[in-house]
């Protein structure tokens, strides 16, 4: 079983995977384990692997998913605690790496410049630029797993006068380490996920913590380990195996059963949610308007709080929330639209990540520029009108891994059948009656980076194999045994 002919040099693979987090050290372990005798390389622009758990080094930065989920389904996930922080996640994927020897295959520092497409020689070339020299790699196959945002770049949100403010600015992207916080009044701004993470570890030594947001999340409180996890563990300890299965199927299914109630009765789903975190909440902090949301669950990203550890923060009277608009920023302060001004010493901006696909990676295909933002993916792995290119994307509103690695399953399954029918490349096509009819698929989430970035990402479509990935349990069987050949044009050689 081979492929048609290919030059093979010092430079040239049959795959190439670009990024070395978490979706890139999973689809190598997939190639390795499907497709052994293939030749691979991983490129990574930064100087180690890790992804977002090498970049990020905010305080408290931790998982926003359970690791039973998060975690590679190769490699389970042992520790005590379904959320972790962020130094264990990426010690983690740095020993999954070097278990099965992945870590030999990356090539550190190397940034992916162009990608260019060659329909005569059935091949990638890309321009990577590596200590300030360019020079060519060339694949068979081009696997992406650069995630959706912008290393470089964070969010740009208009913050008024932010550029007037005396003291200490920071974005939780480039977060410097030296910070010292300890007896500060802080500001944080922002009502996501980061500023969630951020509040409680902040309050622990800051003298004063205050969140400010335009309008208010939902955050959940979650055990770190539940009844089902210390069962399994005390009854089957001999079988970790088991305890694996079941704690993981566990994690999926609540999940899947979860957003199906918040689909289908989004009233009752809000109504019981606001119940929790109301109790949740000390006299002193009023649910209304700090906690109310003004969107159902399920339309955006809901924050988790291991243990409650953000309303705890609250208890103990060193955090505070205000709700509503910036007025504008002097030297000394926050004016906030209801006249209250703040006074901080420290203001974080945590107002979200940029979007941006393949970490800007230009694509031509026969010397002909491709438009990524205006091409739809096909079930949600390979890119409209791109050759041999694939990516691993993860969901929003679940675990990134398990939509990573149906992904990659799904790409190791057709680089399978490429070989099989010596198949020189696998392109998706849209048909000219499709392509008069299709409009972008409609999308329950409605954050604020996801409405500013999301021009810049592929578009999934309203039917057929252009349509959203919904859930696990669905893609990872459609990567098993799903159809792979509708809008996929096999050429051979």
């Amino acid at each position: 079983m081979a492929w048609p002919p290919f030059e093979k040099t010092e430079n040239s693979y049959d795959v190439v995977i670009v990024g070395a987090g978490i979706s890139g050290i999973n689809f190598a372990y997939r190639l390795q384990e499907r497709l052994p005798h293939l030749s691979y390389i991983i490129l990574e622009g930064r100087h180690e692997l890790g992804g977002t758990w090498s970049l990020f080094k905010y305080p408290g930065l931790r998982s926003d998913s359970d690791l039973y989920t998060f975690g590679f389904s190769w490699r389970p996930w042992t520790e005590r605690t379904s959320i972790a922080r962020g130094n264990l996640i990426k010690d983690y994927v740095e020993e999954s790496a070097r278990m099965y020897n992945i870590d030999k295959k990356i090539k550190f520092n190397h940034k992916v410049q162009d990608a260019s497409y060659s329909s005569s020689e059935n091949s990638w070339t890309l321009n990577v630029n590596a200590q300030d020299k360019s020079f060519n790699i060339k694949a068979r196959f081009l696997q992406l797993c650069t995630g959706y945002y912008d290393y470089e770049v964070p969010l740009q949100t208009t913050i008024p006068g932010i550029d007037n403010f005396g003291g200490t600015v920071v974005h939780p992207q480039f977060w410097p380490e030296d910070l010292d916080y300890s007896n500060k009044n802080i500001a944080i701004i922002g009502s996501g996920a980061t500023a969630v993470t951020i509040l409680p570890v902040l309050a622990e030594t800051a003298s004063q913590v205050t969140m400010v947001q335009r309008s208010p999340g939902y955050v959940i409180s979650a055990l770190t380990e539940d009844a089902t996890e210390k069962f399994m563990r005390r009854w089957f300890s001999w079988w970790p195996a088991l305890q694996h299965f079941v704690i993981r199927a566990k994690y999926i299914l609540m999940s899947l059963f979860f957003m199906n109630i918040l689909a289908r009765y989004p009233d009752k789903a809000k109504a019981g949610i606001l119940k929790r975190i109301a109790a949740s909440l000390p006299d002193s902090v009023p649910i209304d308007p700090h906690f109310t949301p003004r969107y159902f669950p399920g339309q955006q990203r809901m924050c988790l709080s291991p243990n409650g550890d953000f309303y705890e923060a609250f208890k103990t009277g060193k955090a505070n929330v205000e709700t509503g608009e910036i007025e504008t920023v002097t030297k000394d302060g926050i004016k906030l639209a209801s006249g209250k001004t703040l006074h901080p010493d420290i203001i974080v901006t945590a107002t979200g990540l940029k979007l941006i696909f393949a970490s800007g990676i230009k694509f031509t295909v026969d010397s002909v520029s491709v438009d990524v933002s205006k091409k739809y993916i096909w079930r949600g792995v390979m890119l409209e009108d791109l050759p041999n290119a694939a990516t691993s994307m993860g969901y929003t509103n679940a675990s990134w891994t398990l939509g990573a690695d149906a992904s990659a399953q799904m790409t190791c399954r057709i680089i399978k059948r490429m070989q099989r029918d010596r198949v020189a490349r696998v392109v998706p096509k849209m048909t000219e009656l499709e392509r008069s009819t299709m409009k972008p698929g409609a999308s329950r989430m409605t954050s604020t980076y996801l409405k500013l970035g999301g021009k810049a990402m592929p578009k999934a479509g309203n039917s057929g194999p252009w349509l959203p990935r919904s859930h696990y349990l669905k893609d990872i069987w459609a990567a098993w045994y799903g159809d792979i050949h509708t809008n996929l044009e096999w050429v051979k050689a």
